[in-house]
């Protein structure tokens, strides 16, 4: 629910800028007011988590999440609309922030766990792509607000199940690791970062320069902090361990590239091949059905026989291969051949990747610093898909401007400038995979090979 919350507004943005009257750049915030505080408290709430309890964690952000929602489904004007929106990053930033603490301290056995992790990854991927083809559907069958209000019966089903199905647990107790200086200077800094991510299109050179400046500042000031608290935020050795550190780093990079593919193709297929926005959706529906099936399938079993590493090198090489093959994607292009197939590549390298890397990331950390590590894997998710979807659309967007520009016919323009995204987003692919290779290879026990 909270990752389908990112991306399904994507395909509703018209009906909201004329329903609402949004200008261009105001209609940016729709997503940026939820992407900002989603990213920026990632951190804090899954080191909060560890302190008061993650399930305690857990069922408030549902609360708020779903309470947030229906703010959003009944608003009627702009500001009701985008306050509305960053309540309901606050509450996802809440629950996702510690789900994967949770699973790893559920499902201790390795083989379990790899199991858990696939069908928690199948989840999450199935809500990402799944919300292209709700929000198309719910906008032209019936109406925008329709795509908030509808998490109103999940999040009450979701919390029930929650307080029944989850063990109570203490935490360590607010007085353990509660720094409120450093808690305040990395949110400062990530808030601050998703906001240049996410905005820089709007801006001049000079201000996103001295912006990007501040947040380096900012993340400067909480090292510092961090090294000389007593009771530090962030444990800083977390980031010694090379499992960890390199995971998150892959994943900024493939996240990337599979979030700016998911944009960015959704605009060629509106634009280029012409579909409406319910036949957009219907055409994104095969990627979420692979996934998900490989996942619950497959993904636990080759982890268990080949080892996390080795699935993800492979992994990566799908989504490689799926970008560069669409990057030929032409004006006069069709569903079936050009757009089809690299979509079914990429869905399958996701499914293999995603949950060998989270695998990988998690177990990288002690089980003290389950929710801490949860909050920063889904960090790197947050700023990863910023950072695609700014540099990618405005690659796209400045090509096509300057063929234009040049004389060139707006149909061909706008599908070279998907072109060269797509090529751009094949080289972010190609150095994931060579960073992975690079920093994410584990030996494995004697009983797991297979």
């Amino acid at each position: 629910m909270t990752i389908l919350d990112g991306n399904i507004v994507t395909v509703a943005m018209p009906a909201i800028q004329s329903d609402l009257g949004f200008s261009a750049p105001g209609l940016a915030w729709v997503v940026n007011a939820y992407l900002i505080p989603f990213g920026g408290l990632l951190l804090l709430v899954g080191r909060l988590g560890d302190l008061v309890g993650r399930k305690r964690m857990f069922t408030a952000g549902l609360a708020v999440f779903t309470a947030a929602s229906v703010l959003c489904g009944v608003a009627g004007s702009q500001g009701m609309l985008i306050a509305a929106r960053a309540l309901q990053g606050v509450g996802g930033a809440m629950t996702s922030a510690v789900v994967l603490g949770m699973l790893v301290t559920l499902f201790p056995e390795p083989r379990e766990q790899a199991r858990a992790i696939a069908v928690f990854s199948a989840v999450g991927a199935a809500g990402g792509a799944l919300g292209t083809f709700l929000g198309g559907a719910l906008t032209q069958l019936v109406n925008w607000h329709w795509i908030f209000l509808i998490n109103l019966p999940i999040g009450i089903v979701a919390w029930l199940a929650a307080v029944r199905v989850l063990a109570p647990e203490n935490g360590a107790g607010l007085g353990k690791g509660a720094d409120y200086p450093g808690a305040a200077l990395v949110t400062s800094a990530l808030m601050l970062t998703v906001y240049v991510i996410v905005g820089a299109g709007g801006r001049d050179g000079t201000a996103t320069a001295l912006l990007s400046l501040l947040a380096a500042a900012l993340f400067t000031g909480f090292v510092l902090r961090q090294a000389r608290a007593a009771r530090p935020l962030l444990r800083l050795r977390l980031f010694g361990s090379r499992l960890l550190s390199g995971a998150n780093a892959v994943q900024v990079l493939m996240i990337a590239t599979m979030f700016g593919f998911q944009f960015i193709g959704a605009l060629y297929v509106q634009r280029v091949l012409g579909y409406s926005e319910l036949a957009t959706g219907t055409a994104f529906l095969p990627a979420p059905v692979v996934i998900g099936l490989l996942m619950l399938v497959l993904s636990a079993r080759t982890i268990g026989r080949f080892g996390p590493y080795r699935v993800l090198l492979g992994g990566l090489v799908l989504i490689t291969a799926g970008m560069a093959l669409l990057s030929r994607a032409p004006a006069n292009g069709s569903y079936a051949a050009d757009f089809l197939p690299p979509m079914l590549l990429m869905a399958a390298g996701f499914a293999a990747a995603m949950p060998a890397l989270t695998g990988l990331a998690m177990s990288g950390a002690r089980e003290e610093d389950g929710g801490l590590a949860s909050g920063l894997f889904n960090t790197t998710q947050v700023v990863g898909g910023s950072l695609g979807l700014a540099v990618l659309s405005t690659l796209a967007a400045s090509h096509t401007d300057d063929l234009l520009g040049g004389g060139a016919p707006l149909l061909a323009a706008t599908a070279e400038g998907y072109q060269l995204a797509f090529r751009v987003a094949s080289l972010i692919a190609a150095t994931a995979l060579a960073l992975a290779a690079a920093t994410l290879r584990t030996r494995r026990p004697e009983g797991d090979r297979g």
